[in-house]
């Protein structure tokens, strides 16, 4: 993991599905399990979803709310 993918969490928006423009930091917690069940998509986006689902799923989503200020 790199500092600035946590930036990435609150910045980014999801690009397809069911939470468009959604930001990956907002995203759900069972949709993220769900991507760790069925596979997460290729690339980056992957990358981000599947650490996003480790930071929810340790109960650590309130580490981002600092960046989420800036």
């Amino acid at each position: 993991m790199y500092p600035e993918d946590l930036e990435k969490l609150v910045t980014w928006q999801m690009p397809f599905g069911k939470f468009k423009g959604c930001l990956l930091a907002d995203l759900p917690g069972n949709y993220l399990h769900w991507f760790a069940r069925n596979g997460f998509p290729e690339g980056e986006l992957g990358r981000l979803l599947e650490l996003m689902r480790e930071i929810d799923h340790n109960g650590l989503s309130s580490l981002l709310d600092p960046l989420r200020i800036r």
